[in-house]
């Protein structure tokens, strides 16, 4: 995702939404923070979806985010997009400009990779009561550990139960690195690119972000129900989508 690329240091800025390609003129109505209008503002090949926004920070606020995702959903209905993140904002047009001028190769490079392509975003949570015990049932190793360590009658030590939560975060990374290497291969063949992200708490398996051509996202889904097969009912598959392409868009901006 595009990173901040200046801030106000004037008295009327200018709220940066996404890069598009082409060099048009558009409007996109009342749909910018604020309820302000959403315009473009051209650079030689490519522009910057902006409103207008005064001086002062933008709180981090439910309506303010709403409104960012509606300007980007909108964008990705009618094409292709570099989505910038929340709270982008420049000192005015000419800045604007200048920003596209100078990074236009990078620019060009990052909307040639998400070019006709949409991201869709799976998850995968183990739906157990206890995950410590399901991993103690499914792994001899764990549950050897387990049974040595908390054995009736017997306090473990300090180090064991250190060296038991180390064998079971060990245990847990694993079992989601053989669980990533499996739905991918399978989800390769409908996907331009998979990107694995951080898993949110101990119970997600995996967080994966698909870069997939608009036009194969049914298959996309088909892979999803594929790979699910191959799991039993404690693995519960989340899939979601399409996506501005946050997770593909990844500039180091001048």
């Amino acid at each position: 995702m595009m990173k901040k690329v200046t801030s106000i240091s004037g008295k009327a800025g200018r709220y940066m939404y996404a890069i598009i390609p082409g060099a048009e003129e558009r409007s996109f109505g009342q749909i910018g923070l604020n309820g302000a209008k959403v315009y473009t503002i051209c650079g030689n090949q490519a522009s910057a979806v902006v409103s207008d926004i005064p001086i002062g920070k933008i709180r981090p606020e439910r309506k303010n985010f709403a409104a960012h995702q509606m300007v980007l959903k909108t964008l990705l209905d009618q094409g292709d997009l570099l989505p910038m993140v929340f709270g982008n904002i420049s000192d005015g047009t000419t800045a604007v400009k200048k920003f596209l001028g100078k990074n236009e190769p990078a620019i060009s490079k990052a909307l040639k990779r998400v070019s006709g392509k949409v991201e869709m975003g799976l998850r995968v949570n183990l739906d157990v009561p206890n995950i410590f015990e399901y991993l103690v049932r499914t792994y001899e190793e764990l549950r050897i550990a387990r049974d040595e360590f908390l054995r009736p009658n017997r306090e473990p030590t300090q180090d064991e139960k250190i060296e038991l939560g180390r064998l079971f975060q060990n245990i847990l990374e694993s079992a989601r690195d053989h669980h990533v290497e499996t739905v991918s291969e399978v989800l390769s063949a409908c996907c331009s690119e998979i990107k694995r992200n951080k898993c949110g708490d101990e119970r997600e398996i995996m967080n994966l972000a698909c870069l997939v051509d608009r036009n194969a996202v049914e298959k996309l889904e088909d892979g999803v129900f594929k790979a699910a097969s191959l799991f039993d009912d404690n693995f519960a598959f989340d899939y979601n989508g399409p996506w501005a392409p946050h997770n593909f868009v990844d500039l180091e901006v001048k």
